[in-house]
């Protein structure tokens, strides 16, 4: 081990970038906040976080959306986590109609893509009634066990379903789908109807509703789905969710440049 003096500058440096990830794990908490809030959080002077969220917003991994002064976590963190079908642009369209949607059903609101035969969730809105709810955003979840990745799945060409079927397929509560025939009897119903819905496949307790968003060519980008509680987004009503997921699917459809035939 060399016994020369640490470098000085070595040490600022990783304290800074100590403290920049301190601002992205603050802000995937918190969604939006404001440099005071970020200071305060990590307990440094007000220059200092203004520093960090400059250098941060100049790379693209924190951004200002809508309410001036207010940071966010990025697009840039997206293409780093390796969602190579997601573009920024598409997002930027469709967050205002997802938080009229979390507002109208009040419950979280989620935007994912498929990647590597999982969902990941790329943008999330939160309704009143959801805000004691967990964070969905970059985590990734199984495909056949979430109504986003059946949507997903429903619009994946038979060839690529094949492959991802391959491997068995995981049970995560008693009501996940893991006969093949089932599930794609299950999607073939997806396509027709326009919405996939699961309940308590994933996770006991957690109900959810999910419609395809198309680009300008027809092709199918990404799922937004509503998910909630099983004993607040019941059974009976996740049909009238679903309704209103479709119109927001459409919307963000239409805004990227989709026309229904």
């Amino acid at each position: 081990m060399s016994n020369r003096p640490r470098d000085p500058s070595t040490t600022v440096t990783v304290q800074a970038v100590d403290r920049a990830v301190d601002v992205l794990e603050f802000l995937a908490g918190r969604r939006r906040a404001g440099v005071t809030e970020i200071a305060a959080a990590l307990d440094v002077h007000k220059s200092t976080a203004f520093r960090l969220v400059n250098a941060l917003a100049a790379r693209g991994l924190v951004e200002q959306r809508e309410q001036r002064g207010k940071y966010c976590l990025g697009f840039e963190l997206i293409r780093l986590g390796g969602a190579k079908r997601f573009q920024p642009d598409m997002i930027t369209l469709a967050n205002p109609v997802c938080e009229r949607l979390a507002e109208e059903v009040g419950e979280t609101v989620n935007i994912a893509v498929s990647e590597d035969g999982m969902a990941v969730n790329i943008a999330q809105a939160r309704g009143l009634a959801a805000v004691i709810t967990q964070n969905w955003m970059g985590r990734r979840t199984p495909l056949h066990a979430t109504a986003s990745g059946k949507v997903l799945l429903a619009f994946t060409p038979a060839r690529e379903r094949s492959d991802l079927f391959a491997a068995e397929l995981e049970e995560y509560t008693s009501s996940t789908v893991t006969d093949v025939a089932v599930l794609e009897a299950e999607l073939a119903e997806i396509v027709g109807q326009g919405y996939g819905l699961a309940s308590e496949e994933l996770e006991l307790g957690l109900n959810a509703a999910a419609a395809p968003v198309r680009a300008a060519d027809g092709t199918v980008v990404f799922a937004v789905s509503a998910s909630g509680p099983s004993y607040r987004l019941t059974a009976e009503r996740l049909p009238d969710v679903a309704k209103s997921v479709i119109d927001a699917a459409t919307e963000i459809s239409w805004l990227l440049g989709w026309l229904p035939e």
